[in-house]
């Protein structure tokens, strides 16, 4: 969910870890729609026939597909600095693909705030973590230090 908070509070939300979100199922025709979008249409991802011949025994969802997914959550977990009005992507640090994720599987997100600073005047940088869990596996999809900036009135 997502919270407001004041800028005199900021350095008490370092380490928060919000609640995960809500479960999301990806879906073949969310994987079809994203090598269409993405001109990858490698077989393990777009072939549930020739798919099923692999060690993962279907298709899989593209890493950046998962990736993708933390704009979606964010929107979950993200906390906003009053008197905000605009976020922009400022990239990752970090992200690293521990696991595919097998079609019609559940995704959810965890989130922890690492960093906040305020780089000029009403503009702050967010580091978060982001662990994306895959539902009965425990080894997750991915973790990324994810960078974003909050422009604030």
């Amino acid at each position: 969910m997502l919270k407001t908070i004041n800028k005199d509070e900021i350095a008490q939300y370092i380490d928060y870890q919000a609640q995960p979100t809500s479960w999301h199922t990806v879906t073949q025709e969310q994987i079809n729609l994203f090598a269409d979008c993405t001109l990858d249409q490698q077989f393990i991802h777009t072939d549930p026939e020739a798919a099923k011949a692999t060690p993962f025994g279907s298709t899989i969802a593209h890493g950046f597909l998962s990736l993708s997914m933390l704009s979606h959550f964010s929107q979950s977990y993200s906390l906003l600095i009053e008197g905000f009005y605009m976020g922009l992507n400022a990239g990752f640090d970090k992200v690293r693909f521990l696991q595919p994720v097998k079609v019609d599987s559940q995704i959810r997100a965890h989130a922890k705030i690492l960093s906040i600073e305020e780089k000029k005047t009403g503009q702050f940088r967010i580091k978060t973590e982001v662990t994306i869990e895959i539902e009965n596996c425990d080894t997750p999809a991915l973790v990324a230090q994810w960078i974003s900036v909050q422009m604030v009135k």
